[in-house]
């Protein structure tokens, strides 16, 4: 249960960010209501009671022209559950025309810290996975962090969640691009932690840059036709944001313009199909790019 919190720094938008609650407790979306309402930058603007009532809210919402720009969904609740209501919903989101601004984000809310709902969550496209049991702050910027297209993880998920994901934590990658024979490769970057909610870390990563890479393998690896399709500047911009950098310090490493560097972003995300960064990140570990 949420009680009111303090307003926090938030940066100023034309329009609040569009909120819906589903939860099946009545007493539940009540308290998160009060504590969503109570920063100027977010809006409730539809709840309901279950994962069927949730899509139909949606696509009501969608053909008025308001559909809501973040989901706040429990896992458990009868008729359908929240994973399920969360795929369809994003397959509907996905057949819509609409800026990223206007994409739907969802995150999974849960009791429960049950290893095989955080799984669930991330394959079904939910952009953050939280316990109930969040502090109110914590749960307000999560709300701002995937309306920016990024993700966030509860703390104590993070780490369970790479070692079932991620089996290149644990053995030698199928592939990993490899310095063309004409020239040697520096030694691999070591890279900062990727941060979670709550400023938890994931392992750190190591990645080799573009420029002394190639995709020359034995073998397939996973989503290699996906991420041949990426330009060499694209191929670099994967590998930072698989060290956990944010676009002001792409920009920064790189010598680009923000401007520049959100469109290579969005480019990549694209070309992947991933919804957001964190499902980049964990394209990056499982071809090898990133380990």
């Amino acid at each position: 249960m949420y009680s009111s919190a303090p307003q926090t720094s938030a940066p100023q938008t034309t329009q609040p960010i569009r909120v819906m609650l589903v939860d099946d407790q009545r007493l539940v979306r009540g308290g998160l209501s009060m504590l969503v309402n109570s920063q100027p930058d977010l809006q409730i603007v539809m709840e309901a009671d279950d994962g069927l009532a949730a899509i139909d809210v949606f696509d009501r919402m969608v053909s008025e022209g308001q559909a809501p720009q973040v989901i706040l969904m429990d896992v458990r609740m009868p008729h359908c559950d929240g994973l399920e209501a969360a795929r369809r919903i994003l397959e509907r989101d996905g057949e819509r025309e609409v800026s990223e601004d206007e994409r739907v984000r969802i995150i999974m809310l849960t009791t429960f810290d049950i290893d095989e709902y955080v799984y669930s969550a991330v394959r079904a496209g939910a952009s953050g996975f939280l316990l109930k049991d969040t502090p109110p702050e914590q749960l307000l910027e999560a709300i701002r962090t995937v309306h920016r297209g990024d993700a966030v993880i509860a703390p104590s998920a993070t780490r369970r969640l790479l070692e079932q994901m991620i089996p290149v934590l644990d053995s030698p990658a199928p592939v990993v691009p490899t310095a063309p024979a004409a020239e040697s490769a520096p030694a691999a970057e070591s890279a900062p932690a990727i941060p979670s909610a709550a400023g938890s870390e994931l392992p750190k990563a190591t990645f080799i840059p573009a420029e002394h890479a190639s995709f020359e393998t034995v073998q397939d690896y996973p989503h290699r036709e996906l991420i041949e399709q990426l330009s060499p500047r694209e191929f670099e911009v994967l590998g930072l944001i698989a060290r956990g950098l944010s676009n002001a310090e792409i920009t920064r490493e790189l010598v680009l313009s923000e401007a520049t560097v959100k469109t290579h972003v969005s480019h990549v995300l694209a070309k992947l199909g991933a919804r957001d960064r964190v499902q980049a990140v964990i394209m990056a570990y499982e071809a090898g790019i990133a380990h």
